[in-house]
């Protein structure tokens, strides 16, 4: 009974003047995709062609999904930028590349990308760089030594200029 009334509930929607109106079962399914983790329009669109929709009911589902503020590319930035930043200590042109692929727009990337603090983003570059100099301690040739660290911290997505600083300051501690 109570399953029912749960099974009931994921298929009703509510229109903004709180009419209750019949959704397809695409709709429940991708409110649940959607709210189990922030997700950008690109992956919402290819769960919605699996779910078998077509293009138009995708866009209309989507826009639904947009108005709802169910989806939101801007939140989905910003929250994946903070994320690999915090987590996977990316560095900023990595996750901008990785936003660009999911074809996040150049307006949310910015605005992704101003969630890492300038202060974090420094001092988490600084400790990268001297734990792959600690890695490296028996590399005995100093050049190969800053080219394998500078590769690492570049792989990382940290800015080529500021790789470079923080290898100088690294190798002269």
């Amino acid at each position: 009974m109570m399953r029912e009334n749960q099974q009931k509930m994921q298929t009703i929607h509510k229109d903004n003047d709180g009419n209750i109106l019949e959704v397809s079962p695409q709709w429940a399914a991708i409110v649940r995709y959607c709210r189990y983790q922030e997700r950008c329009h690109a992956e919402v669109r290819n769960k919605l062609s699996e779910l078998g929709c077509y293009a138009t009911e995708a866009d209309e589902l989507i826009s639904r999904l947009i108005s709802d503020d169910i989806l939101s590319e801007e939140r989905f930035a910003r929250l994946y930028a903070g994320g690999k930043f915090r987590i996977k200590q990316w560095g900023k042109e990595k996750i901008r590349n990785e936003l660009k692929q999911r074809r996040i727009s150049d307006y949310c990337i910015r605005k992704g990308l101003a969630e890492i603090d300038a202060e974090d983003y420094d001092k988490t570059l600084e400790k990268l760089t001297h734990k792959k100099i600690a890695e490296l301690k028996s590399e005995k040739n100093q050049f190969v030594k800053q080219q394998k660290v500078y590769r690492y911290l570049v792989q990382k997505g940290y800015e080529r200029d500021l790789a470079l600083e923080a290898i100088k300051a690294g190798m002269k501690k």
